[in-house]
């Protein structure tokens, strides 16, 4: 049975990447932030989020009265399910992104180690500063978050010579090994290295590196985040920094982006991108390929992939 006749791209740039549609389909322009190009909206029954800033124009998911499907362009789906609401199914974009965001999570632990940050700095002043620094081989890590992306970064991690231990939303074996639960960090944190976060942002996971575990931390401990800025207690782990104890890579934020007059901008302990960790050259591609499976499956009734709530499907 057809579920889905017409469907709203963010831009015009996509529905054209992605044309022809199924010839069951149609498809309309929408930004969410102004009138449909054509069309009306009560005409929508699924809608494609914008990849970047989704999180602002969620609210207008409301608008859409017959809203039967929404598909995210990210990993996380934080806020969409409700804006959604319960009778609509959720897909979010799972296996797109984990490739880049997993090269970056290894990037940023390689460079705030060997200090490429402090030579970045040198270099513009001009100045050669030889120093001994952290090597990648023999840190022992802790990964926090066990899905596409913390599994992507466990295996590039792996001819680092490193010692991993991975934490999930509760103990378990897979077929790697163990898998230790969020209860066990405050355990756990003062015999690692280097912490990286890729949990999706829930209400168990919010500030999950609190004051807490940040203090159990040994000395010279490296915090790098590239799952949900609201993860990471932002004020607490600005207090660490900026004593100089702790280290931080962070390629998310709270809030974000962190207001020009903040601390952590101008801390040497602190190396900062601007959320780009899926937003690389594989990004297109596979997007691309996710979204022309998914209008398929939507135009022959079938149930669409990656979905994080069910809703008519």
């Amino acid at each position: 049975m057809q579920i889905v006749r017409t469907v709203s791209f963010p831009d015009q740039e996509l529905l054209a990447d992605l044309s022809p549609l199924p010839p069951q389909l149609e498809g309309v322009v929408w930004d969410m932030r102004s009138a449909p190009a054509s069309g009306s909206l009560d005409d929508v029954e699924a809608v494609i989020l914008p990849y970047l800033n989704a999180g602002e124009v969620l609210p207008e998911l409301a608008e859409v009265p017959r809203l039967k499907f929404v598909q995210s362009q990210s990993t996380g789906f934080d806020g969409i399910r409700e804006a959604a609401g319960p009778a609509a199914g959720v897909a979010n974009a799972s296996g797109v992104h984990e490739a880049a965001t997993a090269e970056l999570a290894v990037g940023l632990v390689l460079a705030k180690l060997r200090g490429i940050d402090d030579a970045v700095r040198a270099q513009q002043e001009r100045i050669w500063r030889p120093s001994r620094r952290s090597s990648l081989a023999d840190r022992r890590v802790l990964l926090i978050g066990v899905g596409g992306i913390g599994t992507e970064i466990a295996r590039r991690l792996e001819p680092f010579e490193v010692e991993l231990t991975r934490v999930g939303s509760a103990p378990r074996k897979d077929g790697v090994g163990t898998v230790h639960g969020i209860a066990e960090l405050p355990s756990l944190a003062p015999h690692h290295d280097v912490v990286i976060t890729v949990t999706p942002l829930n209400d168990a996971t919010r500030h999950l590196i609190d004051a807490t575990i940040l203090a159990a931390l040994p000395d010279g401990a490296l915090v790098v985040n590239v799952g949900r800025g609201p993860v990471v207690d932002t004020d607490a782990l600005t207090a660490e920094v900026l004593s100089g104890r702790l280290h931080c890579a962070l390629d998310v934020v709270d809030p974000e982006p962190l207001p020009g007059d903040h601390p952590l901008w101008g801390a040497p302990n602190a190396l900062i991108t601007p959320h780009v960790g899926g937003n690389a050259s594989a990004f297109e591609p596979r997007i691309r390929r996710l979204l022309s499976s998914q209008l398929a499956a939507l135009a022959e009734g079938r149930t669409p992939a990656n979905l994080v709530q069910q809703g008519p499907f």
